[in-house]
Formats: structure tokens, C-alpha cells, sequence
């Protein structure tokens, strides 16, 4: 197995048009706007409140703010692509409005809600489904040019949770990727950043293998986004609260920049930054 090669640590994004360089790490921002979310529900869901958390996380050192209109832990309600792109309303063209610089990435497994967010200007497609929930996903994230965030996960939306049976896990991830990527590259998607899927359907021992071989992952050749934020495997077994492992939370994310992870998806972004700077110091 080769380590990273030199393309994925010199990595370059077109992100609708702005050139997004990789070589150091890049915090993206988790901003649900869902009543129902495990971690922050309800809390963001009006405009007012996502934008003000929208500047607090863009101030701490958040680079990308993740929108996800709808909550993919296990047991949240289903929404259909009319209701996600109700739900958003104005809240990319205003987040973008108030603060230019920031890139928005919009987290859903619609094509129909893509394509909203990006005439209201989304920067990156943040897809959990690797395309596998809607067929006119990769499609259309070749129509838009956008970078593509491509997650590991179960094939269907009613399996998404269900246990992955896998002698290796990384060997898995990486034949899905392989298989993945090629049909992205076929479609003329330019840009694809590999997310593993901690959380889904991953056992706590299949999830600490992949943090202890993310430089395995995906062979070095696209950048790696790594979303390990108040998930389960962490937490569930120290026994304590999501919003309670933020130190365990930093020492894992430490581990996964050293191994050449380019993007963090976190709750907490002041501490993650802290981490980053930390890694940055030391290289």
C-alpha cells in the first residue's frame, strides 16, 4: 500500500470558480438546519440564529459552513428534495450575502436540491450516498463543476445504519471508492474529496481501524474529509455525552491530519483550529 502521493498534498479545488488550495488543512463547519438533529437541533433552524452561528464558526477558523437541511442520524425523518429545499429558503444566498469569502457546501443526497443550491451558490456537493439515493446525482454534479464529496456508506437510504459485514474495512472502503470515483470521472466530474462515513454502519473496532489506516484510504490520489464530530464510536464507549469528548474528539483529529487528512467536519470548530495549528507548528 503507498503512502499519499504528491497530487493529493498539493491539492487544488475549483470551488465554483475560486481556486481552493489544500496544502493546509481546512475546517468545514457543521451548520444543521434541522429541528431534529442529534447534536444541535433546533437550535439553528431560523435565519437569524444559522446566520449568527454561520459568523461564529467563519470567526473561530471554519473555512467551509456544511449545510444539511436534513438529519441522517439513525431514526430521523425522511424529507423529500421539495421539503429540504423548503426548509433551506434564502439561508445560502444569505449566508453568502453577509459573508462572501466563505465557501458553502450543502449536504444532501438530492440532485434536485443540488440544483437549487446552486443557482442560490453553493461551492462543494457534500453527498452521504455516494450517489447510490438518487441516479441523477453524478450527473448533475458534473453539470455544476463543483467539487464532490463522496461518502462511504450502505447502498440504501433504509440500510444506511445497518452493520457493513466486512473482513477488512479499509480494503472495503477503498473497492468502493475505486468503483466510485471511476464513474465520477467518466460523468466529467473534475473534483472528488473522499469521506469514509464514520457513523455508518460501522462497528467502534472497524472505526478505529480506519482513523489508525486513513493514510491508506483512498490511495493518496483525491483529498480526504474526515467527519468524526460527537459520533457513537467515540462517545458510547467512554460512557459520557456527544457534546462531551471534545478532547478525545482533538487527539483522534491530530492523528488523521498526520496521516494526511485535508478536511475536518466538526461541531466545534474553535478547538478543532486549535488542533490544526498544532499539527501546522509541527510540520
Amino acid at each position: 500500500m503507498q503512502h499519499l502521493g504528491s497530487s493529493a498534498r498539493h491539492h487544488t479545488l475549483n470551488c465554483n470558480g475560486k481556486p481552493v488550495d489544500l496544502s493546509a488543512p481546512k475546517i468545514m463547519g457543521i451548520l444543521n438546519l434541522t429541528p431534529d438533529s442529534f447534536s444541535d437541533g433546533g437550535k439553528f433552524n431560523n435565519e437569524r440564529a444559522a446566520l449568527i452561528q454561520a459568523e461564529k464558526m467563519l470567526k473561530e477558523g471554519a473555512e467551509i459552513i456544511d449545510i444539511g437541511p436534513q438529519s441522517t442520524r439513525p431514526h430521523a425523518e425522511f424529507l423529500s428534495a421539495g421539503e429540504e429545499i423548503n426548509r433551506i429558503g434564502n439561508m445560502i444566498s444569505l449566508i453568502k450575502k453577509e459573508f462572501p469569502e466563505a465557501l458553502i457546501s450543502l449536504d444532501t443526497f438530492y440532485s434536485q436540491t443540488i440544483k437549487f443550491g446552486f443557482n442560490e451558490g453553493i461551492d462543494l456537493i457534500n453527498d452521504i450516498s455516494g450517489g447510490q439515493y438518487d441516479e441523477n446525482m453524478f450527473e448533475t454534479a458534473a453539470e455544476t463543476k463543483l467539487p464532490y464529496i463522496l461518502m462511504h456508506v450502505n447502498p440504501s437510504y433504509e440500510t444506511m445504519h445497518d452493520k457493513i459485514k466486512s473482513d477488512d474495512i479499509t480494503v472495503s472502503i477503498n473497492r468502493y471508492f475505486s468503483e466510485k470515483t471511476a464513474e465520477l470521472l467518466a460523468k466529467g466530474v473534475q473534483d472528488i474529496i473522499l469521506d469514509p462515513g464514520f457513523g455508518f454502519g460501522k462497528t467502534v473496532e472497524d472505526q478505529m481501524k480506519m482513523i489508525d489506516e486513513v493514510r491508506y484510504l483512498g490511495f493518496g490520489k483525491f483529498p480526504l474529509l474526515i467527519g468524526i464530530s460527537r459520533k457513537s464510536f467515540i462517545y458510547k464507549p467512554l460512557g459520557k455525552a456527544p457534546a462531551d469528548v471534545n478532547e478525545e474528539t482533538q487527539t483522534l483529529h491530530l492523528k488523521v491530519l498526520q496521516q494526511g487528512a485535508k478536511i475536518l467536519r466538526v461541531h466545534d470548530v474553535a478547538e478543532a483550529k486549535k488542533t490544526v495549528d498544532v499539527f501546522l507548528s509541527s510540520h
